[in-house]
């Protein structure tokens, strides 16, 4: 029997309204939109009663395809028929005719569509997931496809924190969660701490170009080598694919699965078991555990402090695959959530609560996962915000000028672990100009990164003395390739300790030379307030210092020792100091009797 709603008299009789948003999963090989009703998250269907809406769009002359519709065309007009378009998102190709973010609003659209036909309203806002490893041109990229598909980005939010959340607020769990995700084009892993309330990511790792889809490639090619043939057409190939995806799925509740496909004209059939399965995917798996072994050293963490690992994905229901959790962890995966829609639902519930319909204590803390920094003089690379630093996130450091009379400071922003330039991304140059013309070191320039919840930084840089400011919206021309990630990662660690004596040099030069032109300087001006002598011993450490800089090849360079270029480099410049100490204190005392010179004693 359902309630009537009691109105007092004078009352408007609405009922309480509830500003309706959704959470999108948009996945490489799958996407869903779901909502919270009654307090419940839930995925909407589509007119057919499906959750799950395939990321594929087939453009005809007049019109555009989406979902399951769109699968048919992938056999029979392969060619303009779009996969696996999140793949490319923020890379600087095109996928034919459609670029990924063309591709992206249109699947944003056909989601958008299905809430409306399912709410009977347009919600009025959307969380739109990503993977955590997106960098700021991906989700750039997402979020100008969600504004081509009208609408409204309440965040981005990552994939691994929107399962922890659906996860957290279902089973009410506390302790460090390990978010394994694999889907059908990307793998991410987050490790995050839970604890009343507060969702912290720890260290996220990943690869954008590895996921289910190079598993149905491995069967896919299996299949072609058993066979023996070769070439065959689009349409062949695409049924072939389609087949192996299917055997990877069957071969998640069966031993074997068997395939039947025609190639040139010739039915043939084929058994592919389990075992066979995991002998084919052995290398990819383990890659997998290679980049969440990393993510655990950067949270500093072992297999045993996780409490739990939650799955994401469809392509997580591989048995071989949670074979080979459980015996590295020692403990079985969650799966009490579907893992093709837990994201969604995550995504749902944080969308809830930005459109002010929930009151939950929810915190979010996600990572950025690169160094981002400036180049400084020398060419070193001055870190602003830290890898794993939580998000959003504001970090300043002041700056200052190098040569008297500078007005203008170039800021070049790096993406990164090294500690030189040149071994960093660079990802934006702007300029501060309007600098009034000052003694070198008395300006002083603030800059600031800001990292805003999506993920998306700004740069800022303002001359405290005058106000004079200048910023920049950080959009790199492309992104960043998993081999690049792992290059960038895997440099740093192995050429830390050349990196840090190559910077120490370098820092000390930068002192050294600053140091010899304030005294060339002097010279030119106070030179006879010298004796001959002194003078000859001043310009003597002069050139043994330029030779000194001249004469090196910072990298690689020598440990710290009584023989290294830096030691010898300080020696030197902490001898020229000492030598010209009374040089300095002579012209203080000539700059003291110019400033009382003609003056009487009341007026000092």
């Amino acid at each position: 029997m359902a309630l009537l709603q009691i109105s007092e008299p004078d009352q408007i009789s609405e009922p309480h309204h509830r500003n309706i948003a959704i959470g999108i999963d948009l996945g490489t090989t799958n996407s869903l939109v779901a909502t919270v009703k009654s307090g419940i998250a839930t995925v909407l269907k589509d007119y057919n009663q499906n959750e799950l809406t395939p990321s594929v769009v087939h453009y005809a002359s007049n019109k555009i395809t989406v979902g399951h519709e769109a699968l048919q065309f992938r056999t029979t007009d392969p060619k303009n028929t779009m996969i696996s378009a999140k793949r490319f998102m923020g890379l600087d190709v095109d996928l034919t005719s459609k670029n990924p973010v063309k591709v992206s609003s249109d699947i944003l659209s056909h989601l958008k569509q299905i809430a409306i036909d399912s709410l009977g309203e347009t919600p009025i806002g959307a969380v739109i997931t990503v993977p955590a490893y997106f960098d700021d041109n991906q989700r750039q990229a997402t979020k100008q496809a969600a504004e081509i598909a009208g609408l409204n980005v309440l965040r981005l939010l990552n994939e691994p924190t929107a399962a922890a959340i659906a996860y957290g607020l279902e089973n009410t769990e506390s302790g460090t969660f390990l978010v394994y995700d694999l889907g059908g084009g990307t793998f991410d892993v987050s490790i995050l701490s839970l604890n009343k309330g507060v969702f912290e990511v720890l260290a996220v790792n990943g690869d954008t170009h590895l996921g289910g889809d190079d598993f149905d490639k491995l069967i896919y090619d299996f299949i072609i080598n058993k066979i023996g043939v070769s070439p065959i057409s689009d349409i062949e190939e695409a049924t072939l694919m389609i087949a192996s995806r299917n055997i990877k799925e069957a071969l998640s509740m069966e031993e074997s699965s068997k395939v039947n496909c025609k190639l040139n004209n010739t039915l043939y059939s084929l058994e592919i078991t389990q075992n066979d399965f995991w002998d084919l995917s052995k290398s990819l798996l383990n890659k997998t555990l290679m980049l969440v072994k990393k993510a655990l050293r950067d949270a500093k963490l072992t297999i045993n402090d996780i409490n739990q690992i939650i799955l994401v994905g469809g392509s997580t229901r591989m048995t071989n695959l949670r074979r080979l959790l459980h015996d590295c962890f020692h403990k079985p995966p969650l799966t009490s959530l579907n893992p093709d829609t837990v994201v969604a639902l995550g995504a749902a519930i944080q969308a809830d609560n930005l459109a002010g319909n929930r009151n939950d204590e929810l915190l979010l803390l996600d990572v950025t996962p690169l160094s981002l920094g400036l180049e400084t003089m020398g060419g070193l690379a001055q870190k602003i915000i830290p890898r794993n630093s939580t998000i959003p996130v504001t970090r300043a450091q002041d700056f200052t000028t190098y040569k008297d009379g500078q007005t203008a400071m170039t800021i070049h922003i790096l993406q990164g672990e090294r500690e030189l330039v040149d071994d960093c991304r660079s990802l934006a140059k702007f300029s501060l100009k309007g600098i009034p013309p000052m003694t070198a070191g008395v300006a002083k320039i603030r800059v600031t990164f800001q990292i805003d919840a999506d993920g998306l930084l700004s740069v800022s840089a303002v001359e405290q003395n005058t106000g004079v400011m200048s910023s920049i919206e950080v959009k790199p021309s492309f992104g960043l390739t998993p081999e690049q990630i792992t290059s960038m990662l895997n440099e740093s660690i192995k050429y830390a300790k050349d990196d840090i004596n190559t910077r120490l040099f370098n820092e000390a030069k930068i002192d050294a030379i600053s140091l010899v032109e304030a005294i060339e300087q002097a010279l030119q001006t106070d030179h006879e307030l010298l004796t001959n002598n002194e003078e000859q011993q001043i310009l003597l450490l002069i050139r043994q210092i330029k030779t000194q800089i001249e004469g090196i090849n910072p990298k690689p360079l020598l440990e710290d020792n009584a023989q290294s270029p830096r030691t010898i480099l300080k020696q030197l410049s902490i001898r020229l100091n000492e030598v010209t100490s009374g040089f300095a204190s002579k012209r203080m005392n000539k700059a003291i009797k110019a400033g009382l010179s003609g003056k009487k004693i009341e007026e000092i």
